[in-house]
C-alpha cells in the first residue's frame, strides 16, 4: 500500500518529500551527536570535580597513614557525597554510607575495574542495592586501594548532566526554512519534468511531437526540443537496425542449421565406405589362405570404398570452400568456351563407351570473371549426373538467349528425366532419387550441391526441369565480364 501511495506521488511531491527526509535524518543524527557529546562532556566534567576529591582523600589517607575514619567522615559529610574504600581484590575496607561493610566483590563494577586496569574510572549512573538510591560513580587508584566517591541523583544534579536543548531549536527552526526555500524550488523542476513526462509518454506510443513551445526557455527545454527532432531519426534508426539483425541473425541461424545438416550427412556418407573397407580388411585378415582371385574381388571393394571416400572428401572441401571462404578464391578472366570444351574432351572416351554423344555449341567469345576450377566442376558434375543416372544417348551444351551482362547456358539430356517431386530437391546435399544405384555409381551426393554453389559464386542462378518428350535440362547463368 505503501509503495502504491508512493508511486503515484508527483515527481515534485517525491523530491520534496525526499529533501524533507534527508533533511529531518540530518538533524536527528546531529541533534543525537550533539546530545550525547554533550552529556558526556558534562559527566567529564563531574568525574573532574570528583576526582579532585579523590585525590584529596588519598592525599590525606597517606599523611595519616592507617587512621581513615577522622579524614573520611568529614568528606562523607560534605553535601551527600558517599565515599568507599575498596581493597585491590574487591572488598569494601569502607563505606561512609554504610555501617556493616558487605561482602560482595566490587571489582565486577565499571569504575572499579577500570581504576584498577586504567588507574581511573567512573559510571555516569547505576542503582545501589545497598543503599536503595542511584549515584554517579568516581573511583581513582592509590596504594594498594581505589577510593570511590559517588555523587547522588537529585533534580540539580539531573539538570547538570542534562543537555542543553536550544541548539536543536535553531536547528529545527533553519530546517522548517530549508523546507519552505526547498517546496517552491522543487514545484519549478517538477513541472518541467512534468512536461518532459507527458512528452515520452506521447513518444512511447509512437505519436509524433513537433510543439517545443510547452518547454520553459531553459537548459531543460533545450535539451527537450533535441529530444523531439531526434526522435524521428531515432526511430527510423532502430527499426533499420532491428531488420538488419533479424536478417544477420535468420542468416546466421541458416548458416549454423546448414553446417548440422550437412556435418550429419558428411557423418552417415562415411560410415559406408568406411565401414565396406573395414569388412574386407577384417575378412582379408580371418582368412590369410583365401584364394588369390577372392583376396584381388576384396582388394578391388577396398580400392573401390576407399575411392569413393577420397571423392567425397574432395567434394566436401570445395563446398567448404566456396561456402566460409570465398574471398580467398581467385577469380580471374576466363573464356566459359574454352573451359566447356575442355570438360567434354575429358568424357568422351567414358561417353564413347555408353554409346552418348557429347555436342557443345559454345562459342569462345564470352568471358566470365571468376573461378576456372569452379566453372569446370559445373560442367563435370552435370555431364557425370548424365553419364551415370541418366539412361541418355545425346548431352546437348548451348547458350541460351539471355539479358545484357549474363550469359545463359542449358546443359540437357535425352534420357529418362526424373519425377516431378524430386525436382525442388535435387540441389539438395546428399539427396538421392535412387540411394543404392547412387552408391555403386560412386557418387557423393554432392555433385549437384557443387554445381548450384559454384553458380551462385559467380553471381547467377540455376533451374531444373524436365524435357519433352524425355530427359532433364538444367539451365544456369553466369555474369559475364564487362570491358
Amino acid at each position: 500500500m505503501a509503495m502504491d501511495s508512493w508511486s503515484k506521488l508527483s515527481f515534485h511531491h517525491k523530491i520534496f518529500v525526499g529533501l524533507v527526509g534527508y533533511s529531518l535524518l540530518m538533524v536527528a543524527c546531529l541533534a543525537a551527536f550533539q546530545y550525547n557529546r554533550e552529556r558526556q562532556f558534562k559527566a567529564d566534567k563531574l568525574n573532574a570535580q570528583l576526582q579532585l576529591l579523590n585525590d584529596r582523600i588519598i592525599d590525606d589517607i597517606s599523611e595519616c597513614d592507617t587512621v581513615f575514619e577522622p579524614v573520611l567522615n568529614e568528606l562523607g559529610a560534605f553535601d551527600g557525597l558517599r565515599v568507599s574504600i575498596i581493597s585491590l581484590d574487591g572488598r569494601l575496607v569502607y563505606d561512609s554510607m554504610l555501617d556493616s561493610m558487605p561482602g560482595a566483590d566490587h571489582r565486577g563494577r565499571k569504575e572499579v575495574s577500570d581504576a584498577i586496569r586504567e588507574g581511573i574510572g567512573f559510571d555516569t549512573r547505576r542503582h545501589s542495592k545497598s543503599t536503595g538510591q542511584t549515584y554517579f560513580y568516581s573511583a581513582k587508584k592509590g596504594k594498594g586501594y581505589i577510593v570511590r566517591t559517588a555523587m547522588p541523583y537529585s533534580v540539580s544534579l539531573d539538570e547538570f548532566l542534562s543537555a542543553d536543548y536550544t541548539f536543536l531549536w535553531v536547528i529545527a527552526g533553519i530546517t522548517v526554512a530549508m523546507c519552505f526555500i526547498g517546496f517552491f524550488a522543487t514545484r519549478g523542476m517538477g513541472e518541467n519534468v512534468a512536461r518532459l513526462s507527458e512528452f515520452a509518454e506521447r513518444a512511447e506510443r509512437g505519436e509524433r511531437v513537433y510543439d517545443t513551445a510547452a518547454f520553459p526557455d531553459d537548459e531543460l527545454g533545450v535539451i527537450s526540443s533535441h529530444i523531439v527532432r531526434l526522435y524521428a531519426r531515432l526511430q527510423q534508426a532502430l527499426a533499420d537496425r532491428d531488420r538488419e539483425h533479424r536478417l544477420v541473425m535468420e542468416e546466421e541461424q541458416e548458416k549454423i542449421r546448414i553446417k548440422r545438416r550437412l556435418t550429419n550427412n558428411i557423418n552417415h556418407e562415411l560410415k559406408t565406405p568406411v565401414a565396406a573397407m573395414q569388412v574386407c580388411l577384417e575378412t582379408l585378415m580371418a582368412h590369410p589362405d583365401m584364394a588369390q582371385s577372392k583376396k584381388d574381388e576384396f582388394l578391388g571393394r577396398c580400392y573401390g570404398a576407399s575411392c569413393r571416400l577420397n571423392r567425397l572428401l574432395a567434394d566436401v572441401s570445395q563446398l567448404t570452400r566456396m561456402e566460409d571462404g570465398g574471398d580467398s578464391i581467385v577469380r580471374e578472366n576466363v573464356c566459359i568456351g574454352e573451359i566447356v570444351a575442355e570438360v567434354c574432351d575429358e568424357f568422351k572416351p567414358v561417353a564413347a563407351e555408353k554409346g552418348v554423344e557429347i555436342v557443345c555449341s559454345l562459342g569462345y567469345d564470352a568471358y566470365v570473371k571468376g573461378n576456372a576450377t569452379l566453372l569446370a566442376s559445373i560442367f563435370r558434375n552435370l555431364i557425370d549426373n548424365a553419364l551415370a543416372y541418366s539412361g541418355c544417348s545425346r548431352i546437348d551444351i548451348r547458350q541460351e538467349p539471355a539479358d545484357g551482362g549474363y550469359i545463359t547456358i542449358s546443359v540437357a539430356d535425352d534420357g529418362c528425366g526424373v519425377a516431378s517431386e524430386h525436382l525442388p530437391r535435387l540441389f539438395e546435399r546428399f539427396y538421392r532419387i535412387d540411394k543404392g544405384r547412387s552408391r555403386q555409381a560412386g557418387g557423393t551426393g554432392l555433385g549437384l550441391a557443387i554445381v548450384k554453389n559454384a553458380v551462385l559464386f559467380h553471381g547467377g542462378k540455376i533451374t531444373v526441369r524436365n524435357r519433352k518428350p524425355s530427359g532433364l535440362c538444367f539451365t544456369f547463368s553466369l555474369e559475364l565480364t564487362i570491358d
